[in-house]
């Protein structure tokens, strides 16, 4: 009997020794082989961690297997080490941070990958580099550090993130792995996130299907809000300040995060207001103020075989609808004060200083509020692990355009989103990683008391199932998959009918007298997609890439039945019911090197696309183009081939010698050509897709000083230029574009921290962008349309961007 119990000790020892390894290490500079202090080391999907002592040395206790380690330092890549059981020493070499590579991704895959081994391009923006980036929202943000991104803009709040020339709803949006629903297929739709609550961000260049299914034909943006990490029961927490003297921008953001035994806390709020732009063309640009409010929060409880996170946001904006109007001889911006055939846009009261300078949003704006709850759930079964992901999502959109009745919303329209994903990822077995999936949502719009309807009120249901595969041996990583995706869209007849009390439309029951705007419609939409591509290594410093997809998006509500104005955009959408939906065929090449004076990236893609849909501006029998009274033009949804093919190239200049400098560069490069016959060789008349980005340059040196003392400072002054050519390549049928000359930007700037503890620090970013005040026009600014005249007196046309604008920015941790 004693015996017995000797050998259930022993095995219940060896068991817990197993469950229990200690994993010992210690992390150096990839460059100079010093140790890296105060860097922090935590288990994968937990809130188990440790910090570098001044030696760089570190221990560890991990109890499930296999597992990874995530390491963070500042000013270093972030990296990701395997543990296994036979696991116990270890030497981590970090590289110093730039711009163009970075280390680990979860994103692009459906596991923890590192860049270097995934054949789709995919970049991540780190804690870092959001911080240091002093723009008016995070999308804008994410441009200054992505290749290949850019943005629609309508004013300095509204980015819209486009990708390789494809934009809407071809891009999807993910908070936190949850898609981002807020009828993001308007010119005037911005995403409805909290900038200040970003820990990183992953854009995924190229089509993204296979994961994510219809909307991600052009890639992802995914945005990660922080998590609490440091296990150790004290409150942590991170106060964001900034001003901004062009708009006269005023910024706070706070979050406070708590964790103990496996429990954890969030909760974060901000808000942001600022007054019109200016610019050395058009002085302040009217209705283009907003302020915005946020507040979200977080639980959670993770153990050793995962965890649960339970989320709630808020999003709440008040936000100008810029429409350009204006004096014809003094070129100042005009008012709005009548209605329908009594307005007369070019006889408009002049605006008063007063209003043009003020932080109050006009009566005539936009009332944006987006609210979120979901649950994330991640969890080891057996060798395997599930991933769970369920949420409900509400995003009401008012605008109101009636000076006689300015309670009264133009449009108002309610979206209701339910999501939904389940991923099993199976144990991996000959060097094999597999994991199967489902994910969709189901959705519902409404509209709600309003005068203008663009869409129908509509029901969705979305769903795909895919499998996923990775391969992975020596030098060689091989991976790809198969999806499956079906989306049901169905509408009743809508009627409209005058409102006896006010004259404006209104939605009403089928009568004699009412019109029937939208017919009822319903149709199943379904597809396949994949992807295959490898990357090769054959040295550690190079890597090779191929990647080969097919991408399917279903054609969006408003390109399928808009017939109405939308009065934010000021544009009367006309859609088409016979719609096909999308497919793209994409190949991708590219070269990623890695040495220690520099690292480089090179990347190729082209883009096939069947039944391709884009908005062209819409002429009467005479060629003249339809405006109405209040200046909105008429768009008409076209559908043909396209073919898009282009380049993303960076750089990063890195000496050893120089420890603390970065070079980083960069150039992109998109052609954009419709495929339809009766195009063929007619230039800008018809042969080149609009919104396509000219040829973009950036290229930013900074040098980083660390002022060495029992409280460490590090000074990092920075410039930058950004030049845009000229883009002649356009969509000029019936006005739709015009072209836009070259230009260039300078950029300067400072960036002071002071660590006054080992984890925590005080950040200062002094930043003046265009410091020339160059006057200028973005090709993908909407607002560069806005213009009522013919001919101008200052032989100008549209609105101009931004002018010189000098930011301030703190940023304290604790």
């Amino acid at each position: 009997m004693s015996n017995l119990r000797l050998l259930i000790v022993f095995i219940l020892y060896q068991s817990v020794a197993f469950s229990q390894t200690i994993i010992k290490g210690i992390v150096k500079d990839a460059q100079t082989h010093l140790p890296i202090e105060f860097c922090s080391i935590i288990q994968q999907n937990t809130t188990n961690g440790a910090l570098t002592n001044d030696k760089g040395l570190f221990t560890i206790t991990v109890d499930v297997f296999p597992t990874h380690l995530q390491i963070h330092a500042a000013g270093y890549v972030a990296d990701s080490l395997k543990i296994s059981d036979s696991t116990i020493t270890t030497t981590i070499l970090l590289r110093p941070i730039n711009a163009i590579l970075e280390g680990v991704v979860v994103t692009g895959s459906t596991r923890a990958s590192s860049i270097k081994e995934n054949p789709i391009a995919i970049l991540a923006v780190s804690t870092k580099q959001l911080d240091r980036a002093v723009e008016n929202n995070i999308v804008d943000a994410l441009v200054k550090n992505v290749p290949g991104l850019n943005v629609v803009k309508t004013g300095p709040n509204i980015s819209k993130p486009f990708i390789h020339g494809l934009g809407y709803n071809r891009v999807l949006t993910l908070y936190d792995g949850i898609r981002q629903e807020g009828q993001q297929y308007g010119d005037e739709h911005g995403l409805e996130v909290d900038d200040y609550n970003m820990d990183k961000a992953e854009v995924i260049k190229g089509p993204a299907s296979l994961l994510y299914g219809s909307d991600a034909i052009a890639g992802v943006v995914s945005l990660f809000p922080a998590i609490p990490r440091l296990n150790d029961g004290l409150l942590h927490g991170k106060f964001t300040s900034e001003y901004q003297t062009n708009n006269g921008l005023i910024g706070n953001g706070l979050r406070l995060n708590y964790a103990k035994n496996g429990w954890l806390f969030a909760l974060r709020g901000s808000y942001k207001m600022a007054k019109n732009y200016q610019n050395p063309v058009d002085g302040r640009v009217y209705l283009t103020n907003f302020n915005v409010g946020n507040f979200s929060a977080l639980a959670g409880h993770q153990s050793k075989y995962g965890y649960t996170h339970l989320n709630f946001t808020l999003y709440d904006n008040h936000q100008g609808i810029p429409d350009g109007s204006r004096d014809s001889l003094t070129r100042q911006f005009t008012k709005q004060v009548f209605e329908g055939d009594q307005d007369d846009i070019t006889n408009r009261p002049i605006l008063t200083q007063k209003e043009l300078n003020s932080y109050k949003t006009p009566d005539l704006a936009q009332h944006i509020q987006h609210y979120r709850v979901y649950a994330h759930s991640f969890y080891r079964v057996g060798k395997g692990s599930i991933d769970v992901l369920l949420g409900v999502q509400q995003n009401r959109r008012r605008e109101y355009t009636h000076p006689s009745l300015p309670k009264q919303a133009g449009m108002y329209m309610q979206l209701n989103t339910m999501n939904y994903g389940f991923r099993y990822n199976a144990p991996d077995f000959s060097n094999i990683s597999i994991s199967v999936g489902i994910n969709g949502m189901v959705q519902q719009n409404k509209n709600k008391d309003a005068t203008d309807f663009p869409i129908p009120d509509y029901h969705l249901l979305d769903g795909g199932a895919y499998l996923y595969a990775k391969w992975k041996k020596n030098k060689w990583s091989i991976s790809g998959g198969l999806r499956y995706d079906w989306r049901y869209i169905r509408w009743n007849d809508f009627y409209v009918g005058t409102n006896p009390t006010t004259g404006f439309d209104q939605q009403v029951a089928a009568n004699s007298s009412a019109y029937l705007q939208f017919q009822a419609y319903e149709k199943l939409f379904q597809g396949m997609s994949g992807s295959v591509g490898a990357t090769y290594q054959p040295t550690e410093n190079i890597s090779l890439k191929a990647n080969v997809g097919r991408a399917y998006r279903s054609p969006n509500v408003t390109e399928i039945g808009s017939n109405g104005l939308d009065p934010g955009a000021h544009i009367v959408y006309l859609g088409n019911r016979n719609f096909k939906p999308e497919f793209s065929l994409q190949e991708d090449i590219g070269i990623q090197l890695d040495f220690p004076h520099f690292s480089a990236s090179a990347g190729l893609f082209n883009n096939n696309i069947q039944n391709y849909i884009y908005m062209s501006s819409v002429a009467d029998e005479h060629g003249t183009i339809v405006v109405d009274a209040q200046g909105n033009k008429t768009y008409q949804y076209q559908q043909s081939k396209a073919h898009l093919l282009g380049a993303d190239v960076g750089l990063n200049i890195h000496p050893v010698p120089l420890k603390g400098m970065q070079w980083n560069s960069s150039l992109t490069l998109v052609y954009g050509f419709n495929k339809n016959s009766q195009f063929k060789g007619k230039g800008v008349d018809g042969e080149y897709l609009p919104l396509i980005p000219p040829l973009t340059i950036r290229s930013n040196l900074a040098y980083e000083w660390t002022i060495k003392a029992k409280k460490p400072i590090k000074i990092t002054p920075s410039i930058e230029v950004e030049f845009s050519a000229k883009q002649h390549r356009y969509l000029s049928l019936n006005g739709t574009e015009t072209y836009t000359p070259d230009y260039t930007l300078l950029h300067t700037g400072v960036n002071v921290e002071f660590f006054y503890n080992p984890e925590h620090s005080i950040q200062l970013i002094v930043q003046a962008n265009n410091v020339l005040n160059r006057a200028y026009q973005s090709h993908l600014s909407r607002l560069k349309y806005f213009e009522y005249y013919s001919q101008t007196p200052n032989n100008r046309s549209g609105i101009y961007n931004m002018g010189r604008n000098l930011s301030i920015k703190l940023i304290v941790t604790f």
